[in-house]
């Protein structure tokens, strides 16, 4: 057992950088001391100005951000917006990735910023059986993807995000399809900060999802924040052994 003291580190964007296996898939969350996923219903209630820096730049390092439908309503989600300070990690990519949208029923605001303002083209992952007709009106403000018949098929979402040379994929969730992502076992990365706050309730933790499940995963490193920590894990196997 080790202690492990408050330091700082010079170049996130090394610490932090996607390994030569591709496709790769890294989630990032938060949760508090005592497992919540959500302060009031909501992720931002967890996290620090150091917590929303990190988010920032793992989406600039991402080829793509993927997030469940309802987590994009009740985060009140906008379009990746491009940041100077990024500096060149960009360097031979659009300017910020494309938001890609997982949803089975469509039920989007197509008038919304994250629409209306992407610098890339938003990505809406469906799957067969979803509504025809709005299927076909999405199509006019968003790339449409379906995997899957009844339900999406997370892992045939990510080969099709690859195909498209989108292979450095970042998940924010929610937890549902979190859970998703993690039975299919198509979870490389878990990015997980730790909120120094108790919030009691009945939050979802950070995988919601049926089980049980069991994928051990190799601690990468850990950093402190103002009493925040931040928790980078890959998988314990062939893939998550760079």
């Amino acid at each position: 057992m080790r202690r492990l003291e408050p330091a700082g580190l010079a170049d996130l964007a090394e610490a932090y950088a996607y390994p030569d296996t591709a496709p790769w898939l890294r989630c990032n969350m938060v949760a508090s001391a005592d497992g919540a996923a959500t302060f009031e219903g909501k992720a931002g209630g967890l996290g620090n100005e150091a917590d929303r820096r990190l988010l920032s730049l793992l989406r600039g390092l991402a080829d793509v951000v993927i997030a469940g439908a309802a987590t994009v309503r009740v985060e009140g989600y906008g379009p990746v917006q491009p940041r100077e300070w990024w500096g060149d990690i960009r360097t031979g990519r659009p300017a910020a990735p494309p938001l890609a949208i997982v949803s089975r029923s469509l039920e989007l605001d197509v008038d919304a910023p994250v629409f209306t303002e992407a610098t890339a083209r938003t990505i809406v992952i469906t799957c067969a059986s979803a509504p025809d007709d709005r299927r076909s009106g999405l199509e006019k403000h968003a790339d449409v993807i379906v995997a899957g018949e009844e339900a999406v098929d997370v892992a045939a979402a990510l080969d099709a995000l690859a195909e498209r040379g989108l292979t450095r994929q970042l998940t924010e969730g929610g937890p549902r399809l979190l859970a998703q992502f993690v039975a299919a076992e198509r979870l490389d990365e878990l990015c997980l900060t730790v909120s120094p706050q108790i919030t009691a309730g009945d939050a979802a933790r950070i995988v919601d999802g049926p089980g049980p499940a069991s994928t051990p995963y190799r601690l990468r490193h850990v950093l402190e924040d103002e009493d925040f920590l931040f928790l980078r894990y890959t998988r314990r196997d062939d893939r998550g052994s760079s």
